[in-house]
């Protein structure tokens, strides 16, 4: 029988933790067993202390087991469960092509997603500006979209991984937020219970990431690539360039009107373009649906080219409650805001810099996004047309189209997209869009 406390004490005195005493401590989370001033201290322990591989994967296990796992052997799908995470950041729409296209190309994706936090878009609350869209649908009802349409993407109930939701609301109020163990477990945990053959992490680096240095994002990567291997499930990271906008729009219902655009062929911004075939293409060879990158590539340009990709995004739509003709008229049914006009640079020159974490604020500042818990969103407001870096501009030329709710809101955005980008006389070196891929040590 073990001890919370003597748990916290040994990790405390710098000792490792075996399997057994962290799937104790967890299972005692789960069952309210453990008290918030335990989850408290065992968090701080593991903050200054970390943990070695060996503790990550069982306490990712651990979390991963104190609810609902999904369990697809008996589906008969017929091709693999694979899935993508991205560390969030502003206008990263990348999930609402990718798992059409995907499914399109023969896997199934399970995708349990979250909403906005801080600067950073949620892919939930851009599918809540669909009409009639439900995110949380009853197990039956996600197994049946799974196997019928190939893709359903909803959001976290109650039974995955309940362990750590409570283990997370106490680390949000006790500065442990930024521990990559920790991190790394509470990512796993959820994506794991989804059942996956294969997953592909999207780590972003940059002004509008979560973990805004490079080799701090560089460690999230490894950690999570290794860990998940460890629990078995085959997964591989791409660090990716967040010192911009990725889409050209930033905001949930013009982020969703971007994303139909781009499955249809209407428009396709060249570096949302670039990252969402470069994970998709992870996907297939690390799932097997392709032998080589080459060919994956070819596969999901043919799904693009020829409608496939589209029509399994509006069969998924209309699965999940919302209109049945999405497609065709997604203009109909999205939300447009009261005000819509650009902001202009005042000065000539090559935009060089971008605080993109200030634009995604900007966003959430005209009620885009929640400050708290109870906020309703906006779903019509954000950017479009965004400018990017190393553009030449003139002065008086648009940097950005503001969607506003009020003339003084449009004001406000306008003030802080001005100060987000810095625009000089000399062009800047390209930065890459994506910076490095990283698969599990052998």
């Amino acid at each position: 029988m073990f001890l919370a406390q003597e748990i916290i004490r040994k990790k405390r005195d710098g000792a490792p933790l075996d399997e057994d005493e962290i799937r104790f401590f967890i299972n005692g989370v789960r069952d309210n067993t453990v008290s918030e001033g335990q989850i408290a201290a065992l968090a701080m322990t593991i903050f200054f202390h970390d943990m070695n591989i060996r503790e990550r994967v069982a306490l990712t296990l651990a979390m991963r087991d104190s609810g609902h796992v999904l369990n697809w052997k008996n589906s008969d799908l017929g091709g693999p469960v694979v899935d993508k995470h991205s560390t969030g950041g502003v206008g990263d729409v990348t999930s609402l092509m990718l798992g059409p296209m995907i499914a399109a190309c023969g896997g199934f994706v399970p995708m349990v997603s979250g909403r906005g936090l801080g600067h950073t878009g949620g892919t939930l609350d851009k599918l809540e500006s669909i009409p009639g869209l439900n995110i949380f649908p009853d197990d039956q009802a996600f197994r049946a979209m799974i196997k019928h349409v190939g893709v359903a993407i909803i959001g976290q109930t109650n039974s995955l991984a309940p362990a750590d939701k409570r283990f997370y609301a106490t680390r949000d109020i006790t500065a442990t937020v930024d521990s990559i163990a920790l991190i790394t477990a509470s990512i796993l945990a959820k994506k794991l219970a989804e059942g996956l053959d294969a997953l592909v992490m999207d780590v972003k680096v940059g002004s509008g990431a979560f973990m805004p240095d490079y080799r701090q994002s560089e460690a999230l990567a490894q950690a999570i690539v290794g860990v998940a291997n460890g629990a078995g499930c085959k997964t591989t990271a791409l660090l990716t360039d967040m010192n911009q906008v990725l889409a050209s729009s930033a905001g949930n219902a013009l982020e969703v009107r971007e994303a139909v655009r781009f499955l249809t062929g209407e428009q396709r911004n060249p570096r949302l373009y670039e990252v969402t075939m470069a994970l998709c293409s992870e996907m297939m060879v690390s799932s097997g649906l392709a032998p080589t990158d080459p060919l994956a590539r070819a596969r999901l340009q043919q799904v693009l080219d020829n409608g496939e990709a589209a029509e399994r995004f509006g069969r998924m739509i209309a699965a999940q409650g919302g209109p049945n003709d999405f497609i065709s008229r997604y203009a109909h049914y999205l939300p447009a805001a009261t005000l819509s006009k650009p902001v202009f640079a005042t000065q000539s020159g090559f935009i060089s810099a971008m605080d993109t974490r200030a634009l995604g604020m900007a966003v959430v500042a005209m009620g885009g996004g929640r400050r708290r818990v109870s906020d309703v969103i906006d779903y019509s407001v954000g950017l479009t047309g965004m400018a990017c870096l190393g553009d030449a501009v003139q002065a008086g030329q648009p940097l950005a189209n503001i969607h506003a709710a009020s003339e003084a809101g449009w004001i406000q955005a306008a003030e802080t997209v001005r100060a987000a980008i810095t625009i000089t006389a000399q062009q800047p070196a390209a930065l890459p869009v994506i910076y490095r891929r990283i698969e599990a040590v052998a």
